[in-house]
């Protein structure tokens, strides 16, 4: 049987609609998007100072310091995710279902329990500086490494009570670096990825059944700019490296992009791992990163106990 006019019409936006998915996706992928500042600290009440320092491939940084007091005291480092800035993630800006993710609540907790925080923007992210192509880690560690350096340079804080939040690809983040900013106490690491099985599993749901093909390309973006193949990646390398530090891992259990056998694997490989906390989340990645907005006493008591 023969299609109609109207499929054979149809047929053409579809696979238009589906190319400029493709591209944007991709150009989010490898290039990323500026989510504009739009609250501070104040919000809750908090004092704050507007901080620059570098990554240690001098890309500027920006965020803000929440100091807890006049005196030295223990600090939390927050890493973002992927296309968020310093405060979190304003949903509704990406072609794909979001939610609102909000570091108000945690960093609140934290400051009236006796920790400073810093908050901050990764490179290509929020007022920072550019670094292309994103890694989703391996050259971002770069920036956590950064961050920790500057904290150890301020007097205000102790030098050896440094911990960090770090939220998916910030997550990845915070063990790429970690290595390299030795000694830490305490990291809280929501839903960290290992980038074959994320990307794989992300553009399936988004772009269907060519998706694979599509996220197995990636490497040869990223080969054609000399970065880090996401093929080789695995976050398990660097966590094995993370002596010292106590270390939990927060995985959702409705999580369709990534998985809780990744996030065991690199529990297993993290020399001191709390192992992976299920949060009960209903169906949707950032269902499961209200983990660090609802449950702010479980947050600090993290903190309390290890850092």
């Amino acid at each position: 049987m023969s299609r109609s006019r109207t499929d054979q019409a149809v047929s053409p936006r579809k696979r238009e609609r589906g190319i400029r998915k493709l591209v944007h996706l991709s150009r989010l992928m490898i290039v990323g998007s500026r989510l504009p500042l739009t609250r501070t600290p104040a919000e809750a009440g908090l004092a704050y100072e507007e901080v620059v320092f570098h990554a240690t491939d001098g890309v500027e940084l920006k965020g803000w310091f929440i100091p807890a007091g006049t005196g030295p005291a223990p600090t939390v480092v927050w890493v973002h995710g992927w296309l968020w800035n310093r405060m979190g993630n304003v949903a509704g800006r990406v072609p794909f279902r979001d939610r609102d993710v909000d570091f108000l609540p945690a960093t609140k907790a934290l400051h009236d329990a006796g920790y400073s925080v810093l908050t901050f923007d990764l490179a290509n992210h929020g007022e920072s500086g550019d670094r292309r192509p994103l890694t989703f880690g391996p050259w971002e560690g770069r920036d956590f490494v950064g961050a920790v350096t500057y904290l150890r340079s301020r007097d205000d804080v102790i030098a050896d009570r440094i911990g960090a939040i770090g939220m998916a690809a910030g997550g990845n983040t915070v063990l790429y670096g970690a290595p390299e900013a030795l000694p830490l106490r305490a990291l809280l690491i929501v839903q960290p990825t290992k980038l074959t099985v994320f990307n794989d599993n992300f553009a399936r749901d988004q772009l269907g059944r060519f998706g694979s093909v599509v996220a197995r390309s990636m490497d040869v973006v990223y080969w054609l700019r000399r970065a880090p193949l996401p093929s080789r990646q695995n976050p398990a390398i660097p966590a094995a490296r993370v002596r010292g530090a106590t270390v939990q891992y927060v995985q959702g259990v409705g999580d369709p992009w990534g998985t809780i056998a990744v996030v065991e694997d690199i529990s297993a490989a993290t020399p001191h791992s709390l192992g992976v906390i299920r949060y009960p989340s209903p169906p949707g990645r950032y269902e499961g990163y209200r983990y660090v907005m609802d449950d702010t006493a479980d947050v600090v008591g993290f903190f309390d106990r290890y850092l």
